[in-house]
């Protein structure tokens, strides 16, 4: 695995270093209303969340509409050509994600569904590993089809292959699964992947990794990796049209049921028997997500062609940048599992001294016009732990004065990627400094479980006219 180089020494990011241009991302000039006045271009930093579409994407999407037509089943043209398109996507992914020849590729609707996918083909009595570091995504799903133990957050990566290899020694017999992620999507940290892969093999276990957030940032090859299996969503990987991939071995996704009931699924249908189909089949059926498929090849072709090696040092330039002007700020305290040395992508979760998080992150929304997150990110355990132990919603919005405990319940994460421009990123570090020194302009309140400005002057939201 490709791994990023980040480290504590460059935090003192020279500002002179030349920063390649971003790609073209749809929406990447849109203008938002702020609470006091006027309009600001839009700086979209919630890419852990769901990135923007490519506009390269969008273009080969819209080329292919016209075209459009039933996959696998249809005589005529279009459903031929369309069939075609969707079967040449699977391979263009596979591909990009550096497949075994015998591997096995899936088409999801997203890593959630790939793993909840993968849990309901384990062989019954199989024990899973994973960490409590993981998305729910990954760390949810086996608990209604398997036994799972669930190991405490890792200090370091050589403690994390030190912790696996320690449960996996006392584990007994019969199948064995670990889960594991690439990059956490709370600190960005990646994973010791291909050690926890030789440690998972040599006892006889298997692995899968979330590469959810390590995909849209580095490249992935299950055969270098020696992963059985990787998931990923596409809607992370510039390409939101509701796709998304589980690949890897293909024995214990041809001895289970399918996963889905239905049309395609099924080879022969009789009153009293259905024979299913192997290989991807088996559990794609209904009518597959052809522009889903295809806007994920297009996004997989687009970052193929711009160079992986050019993205990922432009982006570890981004973040050095970007850390550097934080670290100038003693308010803010960055939250990390392996300590600022680790390597990391284009995500960072923080919490500012004073604040309660969720009021700062409404005020860089409403008053600065940028979109971060702000919450426990689909990972409780990890924030729990990163907060030493507090991290629940708090009841208020809460100020600068907020009593002691109700301030940072809860964290900041902002993240980016291909797509963002170095001004968004410098916009948001300025606000940041900013807001510590001067506060908030408005007042903010709770509506509906979010902190929103109070009496907002901006109306209804909703999508401007044609």
């Amino acid at each position: 695995m490709t791994a990023g180089t980040t480290s504590a020494a460059s935090v003192a990011f020279d500002a002179d270093v030349a920063i390649a241009a971003p790609l073209p991302v749809v929406g990447r000039d849109v203008l938002v209303p702020l609470v006091t006045g006027g309009e600001v271009e839009y700086a979209a930093l919630d890419y852990g969340a769901s990135a923007p579409c490519l506009q390269r994407v969008w273009d080969d999407v819209a080329g292919y509409l016209p075209y459009y037509g039933s996959v696998h089943r249809g005589a005529g043209y279009l459903s031929q050509l369309s069939t075609d398109l969707y079967e040449q996507s699977r391979a263009t992914v596979a591909e990009f994600l550096g497949l075994r020849g015998d591997d096995t590729l899936l088409f999801t609707r997203g890593t959630t569904d790939s793993l909840n996918l993968l849990a309901s083909v384990l062989p019954r009595g199989t024990r899973v590993f994973v960490f409590e570091t993981e998305h729910h995504a990954a760390l949810l799903p086996w608990r209604r089809h398997a036994g799972v133990t669930q190991l405490a957050a890792p200090s370091s990566p050589a403690q994390a292959v030190a912790a696996l290899e320690a449960a996996l020694e006392g584990s007994g017999d019969g199948p064995r699964l670990v889960c594991v992620t690439g990059a956490s999507n709370v600190t960005g940290e990646l994973f010791p992947v291909a050690e926890l892969a030789e440690v998972a093999h040599r006892f006889g276990a298997r692995i899968v990794l979330d590469a959810a957030q390590l995909a849209p940032h580095h490249p992935v090859s299950v055969a270098d990796l020696d992963v059985d299996w990787i998931a990923l969503s596409a809607h992370k990987l510039y390409a939101p049209f509701g796709s998304g991939v589980l690949a890897g071995r293909g024995d214990w996704l041809d001895a289970a049921e399918p996963y889905l009931a239905g049309g395609g699924a099924s080879k022969a249908v009789s009153r009293d028997h259905v024979e299913w189909q192997s290989g991807a089949a088996r559990h794609e059926a209904g009518s597959p997500n052809v522009i889903g498929a295809y806007a994920l090849a297009s996004a997989c072709r687009a970052i193929t062609e711009a160079g992986p090696a050019a993205l990922v040092a432009r982006e570890e330039a981004l973040l050095a940048r970007l850390r550097a002007r934080l670290a100038e700020i003693p308010q803010v305290r960055t939250l990390e599992l392996f300590g600022p040395e680790s390597a990391r992508v284009g995500v960072l979760s923080f919490v500012v001294e004073g604040w309660n998080s969720s009021r700062f992150a409404a005020v860089l929304s409403a008053e600065y016009g940028i979109g971060v997150r702000d919450g426990l990110f689909c990972a409780h355990p990890l924030v729990r732990h990163l907060l030493g132990g507090r991290a629940d919603q708090p009841t208020e919005c809460g100020s600068p004065d907020a009593p002691e405990g109700q301030q940072n319940l809860n964290a900041i994460r902002v993240s980016f990627g291909l797509g963002t421009p170095v001004e968004h990123l410098d916009r948001f570090a300025a606000a940041v400094r900013e807001l510590v020194e001067r506060g908030a302009v408005w007042n903010y309140t709770v509506d509906g479980g979010r902190c929103v400005p109070d009496a907002d002057p901006r109306g209804e939201r909703s999508l401007p006219a044609a």
